[in-house]
């Protein structure tokens, strides 16, 4: 007896929330729809597939089977869908991108755009876990993240590589240098991000390794904010290459770090089910045009 495509579905996705409601909001369908067909699927196989309707619901011995089943199914499914609709091409739609790296997300827009003027971007900003959630909840539909942690839901493209500069007001001293050596911070007010920030963990680890320890320290929070501080002499500060804009005020100058190696890499992310569709194989290819670029650089 042939099963039904939509009871599987709403099985599914059922088993995959682990509730009929949220199963019912992430399908776009009635509540009791949900539950008539995953009664239907159940009665016309002779099968119990959760152990109880109460609320966390937890899947039987044939249910955890027929998951399974349904994994590979609707991963099937969802390739075919890719591959037609990569053979149709881009001619419209929209990306939702998410990104902890205003400068990046500025330039993967720039090229992806050239290159597909058809499709609407919506970009949103966040820290690197905000950006990795939004992902994992269909919020957005790929990220730029900053070292992100290894999950095998996700596949991570290289985008950038980056060190950490030094920004000092222009008439600093140090300015007159190449390099500033991260001894020399010992003498300074250092102008901080918040405690969040994957820049403030960098400098605090550069400097842990090498021993010093600012004259003070103040926290200033944003880029914006501390840049400011910088140009106003304020203090110093230390940011990743690619968060140094041009301004008169400010001298940036590459961090010497005692001879070890404190570099945040940057990656495209997206859902490793997602990532033969179009859209995906073409933000992956600006992606990689990037990294190819600042690598030749």
């Amino acid at each position: 007896m042939a099963a039904n495509y939509q009871h599987l579905r709403a099985f599914h996705a059922i088993a995959l929330e682990g509730s009929v409601t949220r199963a019912a909001r992430r399908l776009n369908v009635a509540q009791p729809t949900l539950s008539q067909q995953l009664k239907a699927l159940e009665a016309r196989h002779g099968v119990q597939l959760f152990e109880s309707r109460k609320s966390p619901l937890t899947l039987s011995l044939a249910g955890r089977d027929l998951l399974a089943l349904t994994e590979r199914l609707f991963a099937a499914a969802s390739e075919v869908d890719e591959m037609l609709g990569e053979a149709a091409g881009l001619s419209g739609g929209s990306l939702r991108l998410g990104s902890d790296s205003p400068p990046y997300a500025a330039r993967v827009v720039d090229r992806f755009r050239k290159r597909n003027p058809q499709i609407a971007i919506q970009v949103r900003m966040g820290n690197a876990r905000d950006v990795i959630r939004w992902l994992a909840e269909a919020q957005i539909d790929a990220a730029i993240a900053s070292d992100p942690p290894g999950d095998g839901m996700f596949t991570y493209d290289p985008l950038y590589e980056d060190k950490l500069w030094v920004a000092l007001p222009l008439a600093h001293p140090l300015s007159a240098h190449e390099t500033v050596p991260i001894a020399a911070l010992s003498a300074e007010t250092l102008l901080q991000r918040e405690v969040s920030s994957k820049t403030r963990a960098f400098t605090e680890q550069a400097l842990d390794a090498a021993g010093v320890e600012p004259a003070a320290c103040l926290e200033l929070q944003t880029r914006e904010t501390i840049r400011e501080g910088v140009a106003l002499g304020l203090g110093v500060s230390v940011f990743f290459s690619s968060e140094c804009p041009p301004d008169s005020r400010i001298a940036y100058r590459q961090l010497e770090t005692a001879g070890r190696e404190f570099h945040l890499h940057g990656y495209l992310v997206c859902l490793r089910e997602r990532r033969r569709s179009a859209l995906m194989r073409a933000l992956r290819s600006v992606a990689a045009d990037i990294h190819e670029s600042r690598a030749a650089a």
